[in-house]
């Protein structure tokens, strides 16, 4: 129900009627009256009470509180806003010259073109370039390919391919850097409304060994994690009573494994005594997209094809835990992507024209895709 409030010129009115029904003479109060003024401070102070309760009214609710009022509202039952998550990728230094090594120290900063975007090399102990000092590239090697983090976590980390191109500071002997494919998993912090949507499941959740409960659980660990859930089930599909099986995904279709053990450890705090869970990252499906357009007269090619690249990658890239690719999902996509589309010639899936389909316990995730 909307609060009965009154701007200061109602305020104003309703006192100057009042008075005035109450006095059998003609009042004054025009401009510069002693008594106008009187009723028109009366009015600022009854509207600055009225905003003081107005806010005071909005602070005590969830539904209406925003901020860090939801944040310490939120905080009395044990509950805390989800943070922000950095993008991560792959990033490839190459050089001109091949003749000498080179090594790239761990926490080399690159940058889109913009500079709008920073990211620093991580460590990857695999990569068959590691070394204690950095990753080498050496000689006779032209490029090396190592993961980078965004600096600022957030969703606008997750850029296309080919839009880290700039070194933010000289590295010896290396010349040029680029993200053959896109950066992904980057995530805003956990907002108002979602907090209140999971501050819903958290009642929900408090019956325990219920669906809901293992749904809010895996909520807790990060804005993009979904899961699948298979009940008296193990991972095979044998039947297995009073077991479950849980699939989840970061949104990145690979789930580091700190991700994969967080998870286990939140159901594990609400699963009934005596249940048992196995709980596995998705398989993963590539999706590689080829595509031909048709660029319509005035528009740029290679910002035209760029933007369809961008659409599509996006696209599959949002794909969520168990959700299948149709195929003529991609020509539409491709329409939408640009004006400048005024033709599509040939699509392939994966060298096919077929929908790309998924179980529960699969994700797709971008390859390659090529615009020509």
């Amino acid at each position: 129900m909307p609060l009965n409030t009154k701007t200061f010129t109602q305020m104003v009115s309703d006192q100057v009627a009042a008075i005035q029904s109450r006095t059998t003479q003609l009042i004054n109060f025009t401009i510069g009256s002693v008594l106008r003024a009187l009723v028109e401070a009366n009015s600022s102070v009854g509207l600055w009470m009225q905003g003081m309760i107005v806010q005071l009214l909005a602070t005590t609710r969830a539904a209406t509180s925003t901020g860090s009022d939801v944040d310490t509202w939120m905080a009395d039952f044990g509950i805390t806003r989800l943070p922000a998550v950095p993008a991560s990728g792959m990033v490839t230094f190459s050089r001109f010259t091949p003749t000498v090594q080179a090594i790239i120290p761990f926490g080399a900063i690159v940058q889109t073109a913009d500079g709008t975007q920073k990211y620093a090399v991580t460590v990857d102990t695999t990569n068959s370039a590691y070394t204690p000092a950095g990753y080498v590239i050496a000689a006779g090697t032209s490029s090396v390919t190592v993961p980078a983090l965004a600096l600022s976590a957030a969703a606008a980390g997750n850029v296309a391919p080919n839009m880290i191109t700039t070194l933010s500071q000289a590295i010896t002997y290396v010349d040029t850097v680029n993200n053959a494919n896109a950066f992904a998993n980057g995530a805003n912090a956990e907002t108002d409304a979602a907090l209140r949507t999971r501050f819903i499941a958290y009642l929900a959740s408090l019956s325990r060994a219920t669906k809901a409960a293992v749904a809010y659980a895996i909520s807790t660990v990060q804005t993009t994690a979904t899961y699948t859930l298979l009940e008296n089930q193990q991972y095979n599909g044998a039947t297995d009573n009073g077991y479950f099986t849980v699939v989840v995904d970061d949104g990145s279709g690979a789930p580091p494994n700190s991700f994969i053990n967080a998870c286990a450890n939140a159901i594990d705090a609400i699963r009934p005594i005596t249940t048992r869970f196995g709980i596995f990252p998705p398989v993963v499906i590539n999706a590689s997209v080829t595509i031909s357009i048709t660029i319509a007269t005035g528009y740029d090619l290679v910002a035209t094809r760029a933007a369809v690249q961008a659409a599509i990658t996006s696209y599959i890239g949002g794909l969520v835990l168990g959700q299948s690719l149709a195929f003529t999902r991609l020509t539409q996509i491709a329409y939408d992507a640009s004006p400048g589309v005024s033709n599509i010639t040939s699509v392939t899936l994966n060298g096919g024209t077929a929908d790309l389909s998924v179980t529960n316990k699969q994700a797709i995730v971008p390859s390659t895709v090529t615009v020509s």
